[in-house]
């Protein structure tokens, strides 16, 4: 006997006639307005200040100030992040299948702003007199709880801009937004603790206001407060959207097989695989980047802390630089070959001046020279960055279309999920081995500035260099698999009917 078949998955075309009428809805579809627009790009704050709390100043906080060992921190950061990365799919796949009158993706965003906002303050403010292993278990627990939440906000908000737009051009525009707002709303709170928190916060006893608990308390209340408000503007301002996005998928039995078997199918994309795994690449070489970040700009560079202030500064500078280029250059010459142009310039730069400091090639620290050219060659660098990140997202988005042929569904939220899966199940694995380089390193816990060897610091950067620059140029040369252009975009559009 033949084996039973579905003529309608056996052909893309017939699935496109099946899940999309053949009609223009884009004509009853009204254009996104600025407010639109702008509330969206504003949603993205919440993210920028979490992840710059995680990636610049947990580890520090932790080891180098409440004083818990920087190895006990990473494993705490690491197992945080692995059980947030379960998180990911599982809200992905709910909001792409969730049904409400708001809609798939707002009831998941309002009712994360509260509970994340709330554990996001309790982590800066451990309590006196834990000991190390209790230390241990209140760092992960709030860290699991602070991840896991946002979660609930960052995936379905991520998962709404293949439906608010199908524009090949256009998806890039709302991801520079977003990714504008992400790092300028992270970095206003990172400027705001070295030019006016650490220095209101220098006392007789800590002559270095970075190593003070209580600007770190501070520091989680106006990080709560700012996450907060911009969950709900972003909620509300994109309210009135919700009948304009598409619906969920018909009634059908849903079982755990069944659930990981319509998981599988979508993700199962040779492109998506390509960009799967160039992410689990990028995220560890970006943990191990982001972990020691503060411990070059001030050890390695001996910079102070409004001279570390500045250069945060910097980073408006630089995300104004990846807000204009991204667009240009999806424009002009196409996502895929844009960020490889784009990477290779941005991740082969950035130990520039590093190397040159192993090499003695630069003049000793505290000159003016020192500190400016570290200072724009960051600009740059991290403006590179951001327009390889918003390229690289919306390089994700067009995967929905191609996979809608292939199911039958719409899986923005799993395709979403999948990539900050990737992202925080493998970038603790980064931020542990930072954690490494500085035990490798006989990097000393708990020390001010004048108290760490030379040679300790000439190995932190000597097993770092080498280690990130293997891991960014890999995952450029996987990218080079990745399919879509705008050409196979909107012929898939038009097989859809859309």
């Amino acid at each position: 006997m033949e084996p039973q078949t579905d003529p309608l998955h056996s052909n893309p075309d017939r699935v496109a006639e099946r899940i999309m009428p053949k009609r223009d809805v884009r004509s009853e579809v009204p254009p996104l307005g600025r407010a639109t627009k702008l509330s969206f790009g504003i949603g993205a704050v919440a993210g920028g200040v979490t992840t710059g709390a995680f990636d610049f100043f947990l580890l520090i906080f932790y080891s180098q100030v409440v004083g818990l060992d920087a190895r006990l921190v990473g494993i705490a950061i690491l197992l945080a992040l692995i059980f947030d990365a379960v998180s990911d799919p599982v809200v992905g796949y709910w909001s792409d299948n969730f049904k409400s009158g708001w809609g798939r993706r707002h009831p998941f965003m309002y009712a994360s702003a509260i509970p994340v906002s709330i554990s996001f303050f309790f982590l800066w403010a451990p309590p006196e007199n834990f000991g190390q292993v209790g230390l241990f278990w209140y760092v992960l627990i709030l860290a699991i709880i602070v991840r896991t939440t946002v979660t609930f906000y960052r995936t379905p908000s991520s998962a709404l801009v293949p439906d608010l737009t199908s524009d090949y051009d256009e998806r890039t525009r709302l991801f520079s937004l977003r990714f504008f707002f992400a790092w300028t709303g992270g970095n206003a709170l990172t400027v705001l603790m070295f030019f006016i928190l650490f220095p209101a916060f220098v006392t007789e006893s800590i002559s270095d206001g970075r190593f003070n608990k209580e600007a770190y308390i501070l520091y989680g209340l106006i990080g709560s407060a700012m996450i907060f408000l911009s969950i709900i503007i972003s909620s509300v301002g994109t309210h009135s959207r919700i009948p304009y996005l598409k619906s969920p998928p018909p009634n059908r039995p849903m079982t755990i097989k069944g659930i990981f078997g319509e998981v599988f199918e979508t993700l199962a994309n040779r492109s998506f695989i390509a960009l799967f795994i160039a992410a689990l690449i990028g995220a560890v070489a970006s943990g191990v980047a982001a972990g020691l970040s503060l411990y070059f700009f001030t050890y390695f560079w001996g910079f102070t802390e409004i001279q570390t202030g500045m250069v945060f500064l910097g980073t408006f500078v630089a995300a104004a630089i990846g807000f204009v280029l991204a667009p240009l250059v999806s424009r002009k010459i196409g996502k895929k070959r844009g960020a490889m142009i784009v990477g290779l310039i941005a991740f082969g730069g950035a130990p520039l001046p590093i190397v040159l400091r192993l090499l003695d090639l630069l003049p000793p620290n505290g000159t003016p020279f020192v500190f400016w050219f570290v200072t724009i060659t960051n600009v740059i660098d991290v403006g590179l960055i951001i327009c390889f990140q918003i390229l690289f997202a919306s390089m994700i988005a067009d995967l929905v279309e191609e996979s809608e042929l292939k199911t039958g569904r719409r899986s923005e939220g799993v395709f979403t999920a999948a990539e900050t899966f990737v992202k925080k199940s493998v970038q603790g694995f980064g931020v542990l081995a930072a954690t490494m380089v500085l035990t490798i390193a006989q990097f000393p816990t708990g020390a001010d500035v004048e108290q760490v060897p030379d040679e300790a610091i000439w190995k932190m950067g000597a097993y770092y260099v080498p280690l990130v620059l293997c891991l960014w140029l890999s995952m450029i040369a996987v990218i080079s698999r990745y399919r879509i252009d705008k050409n196979v975009h909107e012929e898939n559009l038009r097989k859809l009917g859309m």
